[in-house]
């Protein structure tokens, strides 16, 4: 009997990473043969440890914060919003041997938001704090929704200013804009999206109310305690709707499992399921 395929997720922190229990739910959906795991990566390790780990034992590799652009880097196919992205969340290898990357961050949050959120993006105004590799990957697919006004807000503005020059080309109609995260603009926005990792340390991330307006959605791009402080500032200010980003962590999981395993799993119980055992 041959042994399950064997994948992992890595990042640094990682313990509190939810994608092990995400992948095995697919798997047992899905009859597929496989294991998944969590592995903490090494900050300036990241090419020997995973280009190690896919040369060996594993067949594929998810990857979050901090190393989605050593990713890229890594990575000697990739598709083409990844290399648009400059960051990738899935490696894995293909069958000519070398090293594949994708970024499935985007289509991940456009499904959370768009059908199970009912967020319209359209002609809307969006706003995202900050300017790292999980804003990287879902640039692209938020411009070609042709917002109305998409502003990219970071504590070092030269960062944000560098993104908007580098999907300049893409904004259309949109008013594509940077700045500061201590002088961000009057709102109020239609869409807040915390692309930071302030929730993921002691780094207080404070934001003014005049961002918010009755019909404001606030999305954290991540899940459970990490987004708490963002998501009581959004209620405490009034926001229309308020989400964690767990739906775009399965949704992102699934379009990942679909190339690695060439089945899309249904991912509406599986985040039901999430949800119910974090309410235990």
């Amino acid at each position: 009997m041959s042994r399950p395929d064997r994948y992992a997720v890595v990042g640094n922190p990682i313990h509190h990473s939810l994608s092990p229990r995400i992948h095995a739910l697919f798997a047992e959906q899905t009859g597929q043969a496989m294991t998944y795991e969590a592995r903490r990566g090494t900050p300036g390790q990241f090419a020997e440890e995973v280009g190690g780990w896919l040369a060996g034992e594993l067949r594929g590799v998810n990857v979050t914060v901090p190393f989605k652009e050593d990713a890229c880097q890594l990575a000697a196919v990739l598709s083409d919003r990844a290399r648009r992205a400059g960051a990738a969340n899935t490696l894995w290898t293909g069958d000519d041997g070398r090293i594949h990357g994708d970024n499935t961050d985007g289509v991940g949050l456009l499904r959370d938001l768009e059908d199970r959120l009912g967020c319209e993006l359209t002609g809307r105004s969006i706003l995202i704090l900050g300017a790292g590799g999980a804003t990287r990957g879902i640039l692209q697919p938020l411009l070609e929704r042709r917002p109305s006004k998409l502003m990219i807000a970071n504590r070092t503005p030269a960062r944000a200013e560098g993104l908007a020059r580098d999907f300049a080309d893409l904004a259309g109609d949109t008013r594509l804009e940077a700045c500061a995260l201590d002088a961000l603009p009057d709102g109020p926005f239609d869409l807040i999206l915390n692309a930071t990792a302030a929730g993921l340390s002691e780094d207080a991330l404070e934001l003014p109310a005049g961002l918010v307006g009755p019909r404001t959605t606030a999305y954290d791009l991540v899940y459970g305690p990490a987004a708490l402080r963002f998501l009581d500032w959004a209620e405490a200010n009034g926001c229309a709707l308020s989400s964690d980003g767990l739906g775009m962590l399965v949704e992102q999981a699934a379009e990942a499992f679909a190339i690695w395993r060439g089945v899309h799993p249904e991912t509406g119980p599986v985040l039901a399921t999430l949800r119910h055992e974090a309410a235990d």
